[in-house]
């Protein structure tokens, strides 16, 4: 008869692993779990543990024992608190409303997913009498935090309704008890000091693009009227220089910043950093382009395969770790959100990585004329003749009618990752999500099937580049100050 090992008597209790997810990366082992808990493994250890062998008095065993790696000293208090923390959104109704007010736009972007008609396409706007209609429903959801995100098109083309929606959402949120938060999305090439002095009294946080060097720029977000790339650093130095002042009279936020990669992108990775660095702004939000409107027409011309970018944002993230060495405060956004999530156990808000996603039940999106989607990419979908994302429109249907239709449960099914094969077994799942509207666009199916699926690669290739960097001691220290910063 084969004798037990020795390890086994020195270990009775066997630390056998409980159900774990785990991967493979080079010499050493990735293990997470469903609490968001994840540690690093020699291959000797991670043979040693899964053949229950891993004694007891070392302090690898404390870890994963305090993780919940290990079957008989889980602390399911612990863990389901931890659980609770990550995926509390499953308690709330959608925070974040995406208000269209309008398609038309003087910018003809390549990568463009709003939808943007010409500047004629006045039928586009969107009526105050429909805005306020979805401000209404908007303030329905359960969810006491409550964005109203105003976007294009070039939402400042539709100014007064702009500013009559945020004058009654404001009455309105405040006789509801909901805490309103207003946002903008806007290429600022209509901007003034009228309109920017309104924006800054209300308390409307801004966000532009910003694609990189002047002719970079340029070259994705073409603008036949001027210089979209002066414009855009104009503004952001003006909207810069009132946060720092502030005013005793109301809160004036950082204006943000958005990078789309194009293909054009990949080999200027410092020079786009540069750029941002040279702007004053603190945060570099690095968006892979998907294959969704304009961008679908072009995608010979402007894509790319998701190995391209896991090498971009790699060499970003390490250049921009480098300026952080150097004292230059910035850091990359998708980082520091996924890293709230590795770190702080957190939800940060970030819907596409959310599990369901956030489509319907984390956002609803508002077409010019009523219309709801469950995302403004299924609005985009709609836009190019398929409303299979509609989910009701503000005049007809009422709130509840909309959370419990078909479309809404089917994307809640879909983007749940026990029931994708693939997902269900990643050591990515504690901190990702899928988007039904993405699978559907490039594979036809909103389950889509993820050991092809570029997005799946693209977040796998975030979440390699993260992990990676945490094992390093010199860039740990940083990336957790980026967390929920």
């Amino acid at each position: 008869m084969a004798q037990k090992p020795a390890a086994r008597k020195t270990n009775p209790s066997g630390g056998v692993l409980p159900q774990v997810l785990w991967k493979k990366t080079g010499g050493s082992y990735l293990l997470t779990n469903d609490a968001g808990h994840y540690a690093w493994l020699k291959e000797k250890d991670f043979a040693a543990i899964t053949a229950g062998r891993l004694a007891e008095t070392g302090p690898l065993f404390a870890e994963l024992a305090s993780k919940g790696f290990i079957r008989d000293r889980l602390d399911f208090n612990d863990l389901a608190a931890k659980w609770k923390k990550k995926n509390a959104y499953l308690n709330y109704g959608p925070g974040l409303h995406i208000l269209v007010l309008t398609l038309r736009c003087n910018h003809k972007c390549l990568y463009c997913q709003s939808a943007a008609a010409g500047l004629g396409a006045a039928y586009t706007d969107m009526s105050l009498a429909t805005a306020r209609k979805s401000v209404d429903f908007a303030l329905n959801s359960p969810a006491m935090g409550i964005t109203l995100e105003f976007q294009g098109g070039e939402p400042l083309l539709n100014w007064k309704a702009l500013k009559g929606t945020v004058e009654y959402a404001r009455k309105k949120a405040k006789t509801r008890g909901k805490d309103l938060k207003l946002a903008l999305v806007s290429n600022f090439s209509l901007m003034d000091a009228e309109k920017a002095g309104f924006l800054l009294a209300n308390e409307i946080s801004i966000c532009t693009s910003l694609d990189g060097p002047k002719d970079l720029h340029n070259k994705n977000r073409i603008f036949t009227g001027g210089n979209s790339h002066g414009e855009t650093l104009k503004w952001l130095k003006y909207f810069q220089k009132k946060h720092a002042a502030q005013s005793p009279d109301y809160r004036v936020f950082k204006p943000g910043a958005l990078l789309t990669v194009s293909k054009y992108s990949l080999s200027r990775h410092r020079e786009i950093i540069d750029e941002y660095a040279r702007a004053g702004l603190e945060d570099i939000f690095i968006r892979p382009l998907a294959p969704i409107g304009y961008a679908r027409n072009l995608w010979d011309t402007i894509g790319y395969e998701a190995k391209d970018f896991a090498v971009f944002y790699l060499k970003s993230l390490d250049y921009i770790l480098k300026l952080n060495r150097q004292g230059v405060v910035i850091r990359e956004k998708t980082a520091a959100m996924m890293l709230d999530k590795i770190i702080n156990f957190q939800d940060p808000g970030y819907l596409d990585a959310r599990c369901p996603c956030g489509a319907a039940i984390g956002q609803i999106a508002y077409n010019y004329n009523g219309d709801l989607y469950t995302c403004d990419e299924g609005r985009m979908v709609g836009w190019a003749g398929d409303d299979l994302f509609k989910i009701g429109n503000v005049f007809r249907d009422a709130y509840k009618k909309v959370m419990s239709n078909g479309v809404t449960r089917v994307c809640v099914v879909s983007s749940n990752l026990e029931a994708q094969p693939a997902c269900a077994r990643c050591a990515y799942k504690p901190y990702c999500g899928v988007c039904p509207v993405y699978n559907y666009a490039t594979q036809g199916s909103l389950w889509g099937n993820m050991p092809s699926n570029d997005r799946c690669g693209l977040f796998k290739g975030i979440f390699e580049t993260l992990f990676a960097l945490l094992k390093k001691p010199g860039n740990a220290a940083i990336l957790k100050r980026w967390a929920g910063k």
